[in-house]
């Protein structure tokens, strides 16, 4: 169906009265004028030119795409997640595709509907929709392009029991104005070859989190923070040094490192020895302190007055930036160095909130780093089957946090997890001779003008010789950990990084596992050689309940790995090829299961361990991202979903 001959685009200056008060605190930082005149340093701000060029973007065809995807993707996650209602017109049995249908009400309660085509995926069930816009229906009006605000008022805002909805639209509101500030950069039809190394495409993979609805939300960054510190804006940027006395402050580090030698490596011999004066100068000596460097948005705008008492009484001292030039990845709060791509990644403490999570490290997460790290490390060093697969744990080789129990207790909950930074290996250090990098998230990018990224690659090798490699190299890792050791894995696209020789994949490296792994103490293969890790503190737990690595239940241990590599991951992938190679779904996962099962077939001596983490099982068990967001993190929400690999049980 087309509705090009009736379709009328909503003007955008409209006023509908909004169910949400638009002047709650919570909300203030939906206020367009105040994200734009609240920072004397704002690049819109400094004129009118720029006052203009902000304004003119909201009117662009960019507004309007950013627009219906962030629309998509949100009535995609209410529709899937069954926070929503909704009716399923098919319309072609043999793809499976048809119209989503919502009914919703006016603020003066008529009804209205909201239709959009798409298809339910074999892949987990997954919704997807059609590239064209969702159209609004309404009662003696015109077939319209649905509006966000529409959208909010008339189904967001309504949802029941949805205590934090006020929150949930800032994020999508958020996520829309700092989507279309970044798609109105400048950029190539396709990229060159010298923008498609590792740094560079961590800067310009523009459309990850495809199922997410507040995927670019980023709540605490004015547009202003979001242009000199998200990563699409490529900002070179100079970390902010400080010291904390050892007596509120904790570190810890892998057993190869040794804390002076490499700090003192990471921020340079002179440097550190300045740093070391300023702190004689103010009659302390630096061996009394763990020196550690902050993100400079974090430094401004929560460190120094959250910690204010520990800065007047030095527990805290500030030293100044380093020489360093830094630039920030895809997670906004990890940057790589750009003056030295060997020295490690450095990892943030973040106060923002952006896609499910509050961008924190909590004390315990830190210190359980540089502990798992040489855990994992250890396994596979000593693992002749992992030695065969050739896989990487980029480890995190040291932490230092600040010790929140030293502050009162009217300051914990705004203190927690805010001091803490976490050092992980550069990729860099581990490529050999013709070896390249890849975010495993940028095999599923589009190029400006509509290409695949991966389309050269697949041209050279051949599409089914192509995806086979690619899925042998990712798929044996996760599976071996588990199957193995018995440890789930949070690996999913953003977490793995696609080691390739001229595009034709070679090997994997696995990263962020401070908080990503799961398992049952008693059921690992070698529980001799577990860690002891730090515990986590109630605080946490009350803010985040997913956040968890010790668990009883081996069916979690399964769905942690089943979720973000299975589900998000490579279902991901399996749409996008679906949809620009038209290789189907079941042949998708066929190759999946034959690599699943040869590994058995491979490895007998792990077949209890086949049946305890059942990988073709009926179903797995999966978060609820929206969920979560709507409703808080007091409890779990998961949703069980059926499983493709089940067909070739």
């Amino acid at each position: 169906m087309n509705y090009s001959t009736d379709t009328k685009i909503p003007q955008r200056a409209k006023s509908a009265k909004r169910v949400i008060d638009k002047n709650s605190d919570e909300n203030s930082d939906n206020n367009l004028n105040n994200n734009l005149n609240n920072n004397s340093n704002n690049n819109f701000n400094h004129n009118s030119d720029h006052q203009c060029q902000w304004s003119n973007s909201l009117q662009s065809l960019s507004f309007r795409k950013v627009e219906q995807r962030v629309i998509k993707q949100l009535l995609r996650t209410l529709m899937y997640e069954n926070i929503y209602p909704y009716d399923y017109q098919k319309i072609d049995s043999e793809q499976n595709a048809g119209i989503f249908i919502l009914h919703a009400k006016t603020l003066t309660h008529e009804d209205v509907q909201y239709r959009c085509y798409g298809e339910i995926k074999n892949s987990f069930s997954h919704i997807q929709l059609a590239k064209t816009e969702v159209i609004r229906i309404a009662p003696n009006q015109p077939h319209q392009i649905a509006s966000l605000d529409d959208v909010i008022n008339e189904i967001v805002a309504l949802i029941p029991d949805g205590k934090h909805i006020v929150n949930f639209i800032n994020e999508i509101e958020q996520t829309l104005l700092k989507d279309v500030q970044a798609q109105n950069l400048p950029r190539p039809d396709q990229l060159p070859i010298d923008q498609r190394q590792y740094d560079e495409l961590e800067s310009n993979l523009m459309d990850a989190h495809t199922y997410h609805p507040c995927y670019k939300s980023r709540i605490g960054f004015s547009l202003s923070d979001n242009q000199r510190y998200g990563p699409e804006f490529k900002p070179s940027l100079q970390l902010c040094w400080i010291a904390i006395d050892k007596t509120n402050g904790a570190m810890s580090h892998t057993k190869e490192v040794d804390y002076t030698n490499f700090i003192t490596q990471e921020i340079g011999k002179y440097q550190y020895q300045i740093f070391a004066t300023q702190l004689s100068a103010a009659g302390k000596n630096i061996k009394d302190y763990w020196l550690m460097p902050v993100h400079p948005w974090q430094w401004e705008a929560v460190i120094s007055v959250t910690f204010y008492s520990q800065i007047v009484n030095q527990s805290i001292i500030y030293l100044g930036q380093g020489n360093d030039q830094y630039r920030p990845q895809q997670s906004i709060r990890t940057l790589a160095n750009l003056s030295d791509k060997t020295k490690h990644y450095v990892k943030f403490s973040l106060s923002i909130t952006n896609t499910s999570s509050t961008r924190i490290l909590a004390n315990h997460t830190v210190k359980n780093g540089p502990l798992i790290t040489d855990w994992l490390q250890g396994l596979i060093a000593n693992d002749t089957v992992a030695k065969r697969f050739d896989f990487i744990i980029l480890g995190e080789v040291l932490g230092v946090t600040f010790d929140y129990r030293r502050v009162s207790s009217s300051q914990q909950l705004k203190a927690h997890g805010a001091l803490g930074t976490l050092w992980r290996e550069s990729i860099h250090t581990y490529l050999r001779d013709n070896e390249s990098a890849t975010p495993f998230n940028g095999l599923f990018h589009l190029e400006k003008n509509a290409s695949p990224l991966i389309a050269p690659w697949i041209a050279e090798y051949g599409l089914h010789a192509w995806v086979t490699q690619l899925l042998q190299v990712a798929v044996n890792p996760i599976i071996h950990m588990l199957f193995a050791h018995g440890i789930g894995m949070e690996s999913h696209a953003q977490n793995i990084v696609l080691i390739h020789k001229q595009g034709w994949p070679t090997r994997v490296a696995l990263k962020d596992f401070h908080d990503g792994v799961r398992y049952c103490p008693e059921h690992l293969a070698a529980p001799q050689k577990c860690p002891h890790l730090f515990d986590v503190p109630q605080i946490h737990t009350e803010l985040n309940r997913n956040s968890f690595i010790l668990t009883q239940d081996l069916e979690s241990v399964r769905d942690f790995s089943c979720d973000a590599f299975f589900f998000i991951c490579l279902s991901e992938l399996c749409i996008f090829l679906n949809q620009h190679y038209q290789m189907s779904e079941k042949y998708f996962w066929a190759i999946t299961a034959n690599i699943v099962k040869q590994y058995q077939a491979d490895n007998p001596q792990f077949a209890v361990r086949f049946k305890t983490f059942d990988l073709f099982s009926d179903t797995f068990t999966v978060g609820q991202f929206t969920k979560r967001r709507v409703f808080g993190d007091e409890k779990a929400h998961t949703k069980t979903v059926a499983n493709p690999l089940r067909l070739f049980k």
